[in-house]
């Protein structure tokens, strides 16, 4: 289970990976052409409509807009080719035409079970008996993809038909067929029975899809009485959850599918809640971003841009004296990079593998944040992670009354010390070998030192196991992320820790991680070449 899991996370991060610059270029273009924004500054002559600059930022914002539009289709192609272990282009391919089929399929099943667009609407449904909340329920089951009336399976089925047609592309990519059809052999196969399948699932979904629409606003409902303690968990599990690299499998549900809540904005159905953020920001009309959709990325503002570069600095004063000039340059690098970008594993795996009681401090305090801040009604977009970046295009530029973004600064302040404090006093008291505390963590943990000789790749595919041994390598971020035939023949953690200057490793099933930072692709990329 780890070792699916933990591709499925890496696939997800593919589709993931292009909604940064999606949502830069919307933020941007958004933020700039807020006819509000333009007369408040007195900029009419500059951005005003008619303008040059109006309209690159007007196509700004529509490209941004198109991307957040189809993910569903985005994450069927991406997960497809991310799970193929062979032939990514034909999986992608063949994602792309499944799903299209399936909710022409859906489309098709619905009209012969006597469903259109005038019989799902709120009206129709009430003028049938049922009371104004039953009838929502039941009108937001269906709406359009791709221009097709189908069911509001929304990113969910993007995700069945990637992870289906990743699973065939494996099986059949080299099928051998009789003579006669020899021309279909191999990948020519694979779009063919990926169709089918897609057909398959199309044609059931209209049966089911209601209970399981119904059983997920249920679930989404609860989750939402719960409040603040609902938030609270959902931050303190994530966070716990990123350090087998697994919380890729779990947060983009609740970003982008129903289960991350519903809400109508600029007439048609949005679920998850990154997609309703973006369709409010591309919505010229909202007042007020929803507290409800981004409550699940919000609170990570606080222990990124404020506690862990503060428990930086905590970590940078408990060292030793001699210590201290080399320590402070790499905390203060990796302490830039949670503030400015919101990545914060240069931080997180410095203090991980040493102290892991600190680590469970961190996911306790992320976990008030985001109930704090769910609390305060902040409302604060994400593209990708919550660094100063997003925080101003997302927060400040949109302006506080939409977002209420002052409480992230207000608060700021006291979770900084609160990190700061907390870090110094438990490293002091237990003795924690935090990075220059003694000789060895310093080397072991620096980012500096890890790039600044070449790694022999192949001391790194012998703690491996041998190439015999891979089955698939591939890395996120900050991990070299291996699937091996034989768990046992890979290295013990003080090889990695030793010679290898790893931070971490994890094992699991057939699943390995190993923790580099920023080397984690390029050992990727080598291994690849001479594998």
């Amino acid at each position: 289970m780890f070792e699916k899991l933990q591709r499925l996370g890496k696939a997800f991060m593919i589709p993931i990976a292009v909604l940064p610059i999606a949502g830069l270029m919307l933020g941007i273009g958004s933020a700039f052409t807020n006819g509000l924004m333009i007369e408040t500054y007195g900029l009419t002559w500059l951005l005003g409509e008619g303008t040059f600059l109006y309209y690159v930022l007007s196509t700004m914002a529509a490209i941004g807009n198109v991307v957040f539009g189809n993910l569903p289709l985005i994450f069927a192609v991406g997960i497809a080719s991310g799970l193929a272990l062979q032939e990514k282009g034909a999986a992608g391919l063949s994602a792309a035409i499944s799903f299209v089929v399936m909710h022409s399929v859906i489309g098709k099943v619905l009209s012969f079970l006597g469903h259109t667009p005038e019989t799902t609407t709120i009206d129709y449904f009430v003028s049938q008996g049922m009371n104004a909340v039953e009838a929502a329920k039941q009108a937001n089951v269906y709406g359009y993809e791709l221009g097709m009336f189908s069911v509001r399976i929304g990113v969910l089925g993007g995700i069945i038909i990637g992870i289906v047609v990743a699973f065939l592309t494996n099986k059949y990519y080299d099928k051998k067929m009789p003579e006669a059809l020899s021309f279909f052999s191999g990948v020519r196969f694979v779009p063919i029975i990926s169709v089918l399948a897609a057909s398959l699932i199309g044609a059931v979904i209209p049966f089911i899809w209601p209970y399981v629409h119904l059983g997920i606003s249920t679930f989404a409902e609860f989750f939402g009485k719960t409040g603040p303690i609902g938030v609270f968990f959902y931050g303190f599990f994530m966070r716990l959850l990123n350090i087998f690299g697994l919380h890729h499998a779990i947060y983009p549900l609740f970003w982008f599918t129903s289960l991350g809540g519903e809400m109508e904005v600029a007439g048609r159905l949005v679920q998850g809640g990154q997609n309703i953020f973006f369709a409010q920001l591309a919505d010229p009309n909202t007042l007020r971003f929803s507290a409800e959709g981004t409550k699940f990325f919000t609170g990570g503002y606080l222990p990124m841009m404020f506690g862990l570069p503060a428990a930086a600095y905590a970590m940078y004063k408990v060292a030793d004296t001699k210590n201290k000039k080399l320590v402070g340059g790499l905390l203060f690098s990796a302490a830039l990079t949670s503030f400015l970008t919101g990545i914060t594993e240069p931080i997180e795996f410095t203090f991980l593998f040493v102290a892991p009681a600190l680590y469970g401090i961190h996911a306790l305090l992320e976990g008030i944040a985001y109930a704090v801040l769910y609390m305060l009604d902040v409302a604060v977009g994400v593209t990708f992670s919550r660094g100063i970046i997003d925080f101003t295009l997302f927060g400040i530029l949109q302006g506080n009354a939409k977002t209420n973004f002052i409480w992230i600064l207000i608060l700021g302040i006291p979770t900084a010390l609160i990190y700061y404090y907390v870090f110094k006093t438990l490293i002091l008291k237990f003795n924690f070998k935090t990075p220059g505390r003694g000789d060895e963590e310093v080397k072991l943990y620096s980012k500096k030192d890890v790039l600044a000789k070449d790694m022999d790749i192949e001391l790194v595919i012998d703690a491996l196991g041998g190439r015999e041994n891979l089955v698939d390598v591939d890395a996120c971020i900050t991990r070299l992320r291996v699937t091996v035939k034989d768990v046992s023949k890979v290295a013990d953690d003080a090889t990695w820790k030793g010679d290898l200057r790893a931070r971490g490793v994890f094992r699991k099933g057939n699943g390995v991680q190993v923790v580099y930072g920023a080397l984690a692709e390029v050992l990727k990329n080598d291994i690849n070449k001479v594998r």
